[in-house]
């Protein structure tokens, strides 16, 4: 783990394992409810965390520095948002013969699976669902379509999720839902913050 500096107000936390993300952010934000830090966003990404809004960065930076999240720590236990979907996703034949299954089968892994919001980015609103396992690894089309839907669920990666608005895309799609994921109105805006548990229950 190695804390650096960004700009004035900022600190950088990059972490050599993508877990170590999620442990950060949990003991980042555990310890700005105790009153031992103080940041006004602590914000995840795929193998570091942002801690932006700090008045003084190199003592701060000191006290990171000083702890030491268990390796073996449980997530917090984070609410739990239900998604549910449609999964008529044009992609879901190409899934099920990647990973040698049904569609059912698919259907089945996935609405069996605890995601967690690991980061967001894209676009407003899109989140990173982490809990698929190294072996269903889905890769990303060749030539990006130039236009998914608003509401397309789909995978990339080790990662699954759902476009916010409509918008170029790689991911795989495997279905769709009507819930909205981001709306300016709504606080916090984004359905899916990261910490957040997720799950992708099938519709009838």
């Amino acid at each position: 783990m190695r804390v650096r500096p960004v700009g004035a107000a900022a600190l950088l936390i990059d972490c050599p394992r993508e877990g170590d993300v999620e442990r950060w952010r949990a003991e980042l934000w555990r310890r700005r409810q105790a009153g031992d830090l103080r940041a006004a966003e602590i914000v995840p990404g795929a193998r570091s965390v942002l801690v932006d809004g700090v008045a003084e960065p190199e003592t701060t930076a000191e006290l990171i520095a000083g702890w030491a999240p268990s390796p073996a720590a449980a997530p917090a236990p984070d609410r739990l948002v239900e998604v549910p979907v449609r999964y008529d996703g044009e992609d879901l034949g190409f899934v099920a013969s990647l990973w040698g299954v049904s569609e059912s089968a698919v259907v089945e892994r996935l609405t069996g699976t605890d995601f967690r919001v690991a980061f967001c980015g894209f676009a407003p609103g899109f989140a990173y669902l982490a809990g698929l396992p190294e072996e269903w690894q889905v890769p990303r089309l060749d030539s990006p379509r130039a236009r998914v839907p608003a509401g397309s669920v789909a995978l990339a990666g080790r990662y699954a999720g759902v476009y916010p608005t409509a918008s170029p895309g790689g991911w795989r799609l495997v279905g769709t839902t009507e819930v909205e994921l981001f709306r300016v109105d709504r606080r916090p805006p984004a359905l899916l913050p990261p910490g957040v548990r997720v799950r992708l229950v099938a519709l009838p």
